[in-house]
C-alpha cells in the first residue's frame, strides 16, 4: 500500500502567521490553490488557512483582511499525517476529522499536503468514494 509520501503533493508554499490575509489570498491565487498550511517562524506548521475561512470568518463578519493576521485563524493543533504512515490511516484521518487536505510531516517538517485529489489519482474508486462520503456528512 503507498504511504502519504508516496501519494502527496510535495511542492508546498506556507504563509506566515504574521502574514495579513490580503497577502495570504494573493498567494492562493497566484498559486492556484484553496488552502495555505500556517507556518511559524520555526518553520513548524501551526495550522491550515482555507479560502473559506477567508470569506466567513473575516469578509462576512466585516472585518479588514488588510488587518487581521494569519496567525489569528490559526485554531489549535493541525490535523496532520505522518509522511511513512500508509494510505489505509490518511483515508482514517481525512474521514475521522472530514478534512480534504492533510498536511504530511516528517519529524517536524512540513514535507507536504495529501488532498482528496491525490487520494483519487492514486487509489481505487471504492476507498476513494467512502472517503468522500465521509467528509461530506453533515454533523
Amino acid at each position: 500500500m503507498p504511504t502519504a509520501r508516496d501519494i502527496m503533493t510535495s511542492d508546498v508554499t506556507c504563509v506566515r502567521e504574521q502574514d495579513d490575509l490580503r497577502t495570504a489570498a494573493r498567494q492562493m491565487a497566484r498559486l492556484g490553490v484553496g488552502s495555505l498550511p500556517i507556518c511559524g517562524d520555526d518553520n513548524r506548521l501551526r495550522g491550515m488557512l482555507t479560502d473559506r475561512d477567508i470569506v466567513v470568518k473575516v469578509l462576512a463578519e466585516g472585518r479588514d483582511p488588510a488587518v487581521v493576521t494569519v496567525g489569528e485563524l490559526a485554531q489549535g493543533e493541525a490535523v496532520t499525517i505522518g509522511a511513512d504512515d500508509d494510505a489505509a490511516e490518511v483515508l482514517r484521518t481525512m474521514g475521522k476529522h472530514k478534512v480534504r487536505r492533510l498536511p504530511v510531516i516528517d519529524g517536524h517538517d512540513l514535507v507536504g499536503i495529501v488532498a482528496v485529489a491525490d487520494v483519487a489519482r492514486s487509489l481505487p474508486e471504492r476507498p476513494v468514494g467512502d472517503l468522500i462520503e465521509a467528509i461530506s456528512e453533515r454533523a
